[in-house]
């Protein structure tokens, strides 16, 4: 029985070591705060394109924006099978309502961490927009499949299920309650917070949410899952918009032994955030910029756009 139980705990960890590496990838920003002729908003989106697999990773908050950006950038999202929300956040989760009746034959299945469906009392009713719309999208097509540990969602492409909180960086509001599976009123940490990572020669790439588990224990986490392995590019919402210089410098360190060259800071982690954390890596304006709608990120580098 203890061989058993040694066995099952290094079951991740011997499945990651049979991990294929990516060959090819694009990742294109369709929502963010950041625009040029495009619709620029306070959530988050991304198609993930990884040899000639697709994923939409995230909603978007207003309704039509995915929509629409994804229609100007010439981004087809017919037929394709998943949709990987980060949490439960409606600047994540608002837009698909509308992708799943504008393309039926996509998004069948939404990937999601465990923990998105407690309930978020507040003095309306309930904070949590993917809850309060659960029947609606199930009747739609969508089916929730749920993750608390690190999963291969498509060949080479893994979520990391929830993250461990081993390091205080508490990235959240700390004011807001959640209904835990015990029935219990308590701080909302965000449990479900999740990240999906996949391994290429160069490295690992990780894209981010809203980084609500931190941005230090994602890595840290990835590294655990995948010994030995850079993280050389991470895109999207890192939460780090009201840091103060010290607690910066400390991410940017813990960035820096993770091995990250490449950092696109998109939706909440911060203009004046992300030209620190820049600065801190010695990095340049090539090589780490705020993200916009319509940036791409690929094998190559990044390509910003207008925004640049």
């Amino acid at each position: 029985m203890k061989h058993l139980i040694i066995a099952l705990v290094f079951f991740p960890m011997i499945s990651f070591g049979q991990n294929p590496k990516i060959k090819d990838f694009k990742i294109t920003i369709l929502s963010t705060m950041l625009s040029d002729s495009h619709i620029g908003e306070w959530g988050f989106s991304a198609m993930i394109e990884v040899d000639g697999k697709r994923i939409l990773f995230d909603a978007g908050s207003k309704e039509n924006t995915v929509l629409q950006n994804a229609k100007e950038l010439n981004i087809n999202l017919d037929n394709i099978d998943n949709i990987y929300l980060s949490h439960n956040h409606k600047d994540h989760t608002g837009g698909l309502i509308t992708l799943k009746k504008e393309y039926p034959n996509s998004f069948k299945n939404a990937h999601v961490g465990e923990g998105i469906f407690y309930s978020r009392p507040n003095s309306e009713g309930d904070d949590n927009y993917i809850l309060s719309n659960k029947n609606t999208l199930e009747n739609l097509g969508i089916k929730f499949i749920s993750h608390k540990n690190p999963t291969q969602l498509i060949p080479g492409l893994w979520t990391t299920g929830q993250v461990p909180r081993k390091y205080d960086e508490k990235n959240w509001s700390g004011v807001s309650k959640m209904i835990d599976s015990k029935g219990n009123i308590v701080e909302d940490i965000i449990p479900e917070d999740q990240s999906l990572f996949f391994d290429t020669k160069n490295g690992i790439v990780l894209i981010s949410g809203c980084g609500h588990a931190g941005l230090a224990n994602t890595l840290d986490y990835v590294q655990k899952i995948i010994p030995g392995r850079p993280i050389y590019k991470i895109i999207g919402g890192f939460h780090l918009l009201k840091l103060n210089n010290d607690k910066l410098e400390w991410t940017a360190k813990k960035m820096r032994e993770a091995g990250v060259n490449f950092f696109v800071g998109a939706h909440c982690t911060g203009l004046n955030s992300t030209y620190s954390i820049r600065n801190f890596l010695g990095l340049t304006s090539k090589s780490a910029l705020v993200g916009s709608v319509g940036t791409v990120i690929t094998a190559k580098g990044i390509f910003p756009g207008y925004m640049e």
